[in-house]
């Protein structure tokens, strides 16, 4: 699991040390993630299944996309397809994912690379393996988020941020134990290169086997861990998580998580998604690839798709375009 890493994580600034006034927030819930497949058909585990809208907010939907090892000619992706109302984030870890929208927006990511796409007021696009990748196989793993937007803001242009590893803020723990990439909003006072609409924080952290991070979180945003390898524990009681698992966190200063010591082979650390946001508090009426307010507003979405009112395919693809 490269994403980005650093030869000696002691040389980052540091994560600060948590005043012992903080308050932690507590774990409200552990839930795992059932597997199925998307798109094409690539595998996928749905991290929010089972938790609701209120403790997810601003949050939608999230898909862990692999991890798999394709053997050649397996690599699949997903066809031409609408989406309106929200924001997709494409996190890729492992292999390469190339993207392209009705919009202009477009590119390759991997290893690290953020792809962030306003859907807004409406575009098509596509996210499929290269053709290199499809002959070879490999090993494939990412993220992808979806972001709600405020009724304001349902209708708003759409745009593409093409965001590359090195772009990201680096962190690390007071001890050197733990590694922290932040990738969107700010943590512990670092601001990661995603620009977003609604206020959100997403992070990327590496726990050695045994590590301990205390991180601080804005207490107006809701928090959320979703483990992509290994095993360890989440709040001040130490509640087991592991792989495919997702904590959700009750209200407070501080998020707390730890690494076993005895980790597996193949996953000798714990690999965490952080995020949490600003809730919107609005009423969610979401189908398929649209995320509205209302079924009026979802109806109109499917009827301005059909009449061809979101784009056309295809569409001049322009990699690393970033139109803010």
């Amino acid at each position: 699991m490269p994403a980005v890493t650093v030869a000696n994580p002691l040389t980052l600034p540091r994560v600060p040390e948590v005043l012992p006034t903080a308050e932690d927030r507590s774990v409200v819930s552990v839930t795992t993630a059932p597997s199925g497949f998307e798109g094409e058909g690539f595998p996928v585990r749905r991290a929010f299944a089972g938790v609701s809208m209120r403790a997810l907010d601003p949050f939608i939907h999230m898909d862990q996309m692999g991890e798999v090892e394709y053997a050649p000619g397996e690599p699949k992706g997903t066809p031409w397809h609408p989406h309106r109302g929200f924001e997709t984030v494409t996190y890729m870890i492992d292999g390469i994912m190339d993207h392209q929208d009705s919009n202009g927006g477009g590119g390759s990511i991997t290893d690290g690379d953020t792809q962030w796409m306003t859907a807004g007021a409406g575009l098509l696009h596509i996210e499929a393996p290269p053709e290199h990748l499809v002959v070879s196989g490999g090993l494939f793993h990412g993220i992808q988020l979806w972001v709600n937007l405020p009724s304001k803001l349902k209708m708003t242009a759409p745009r593409y941020q093409d965001i590359r590893g090195g772009q990201v803020a680096l962190l690390s723990s007071p001890d050197g134990a733990a590694l922290v990439r932040v990738i969107a909003g700010e943590v512990a006072g670092h601001a990661g290169p995603g620009s977003t609409h609604t206020p959100i924080a997403l992070a990327h952290a590496t726990l050695s086997a045994g590590a301990r991070l205390r991180l601080p979180w804005r207490a107006d945003f809701n928090a959320l861990v979703y483990v992509l390898g290994g095993a360890g524990s989440v709040g001040a009681d130490r509640r087991p998580i592991r792989m495919g698992q997702l904590a959700v966190f009750g209200p407070g200063e501080v998020l707390t998580l730890a690494a076993d010591t005895t980790q597996e082979s193949r996953t000798p650390e714990l690999d965490v998604l952080i995020l949490g946001g600003q809730p919107i508090r609005e009423p969610v009426a979401a189908y398929g690839p649209f995320v509205m307010n209302t079924r009026e507003e979802l109806q109109q979405a499917f009827d301005d798709f059909q009449a061809g009112r979101l784009g056309t395919i295809p569409a001049e693809p322009h990699p690393g375009h970033d139109v803010l």
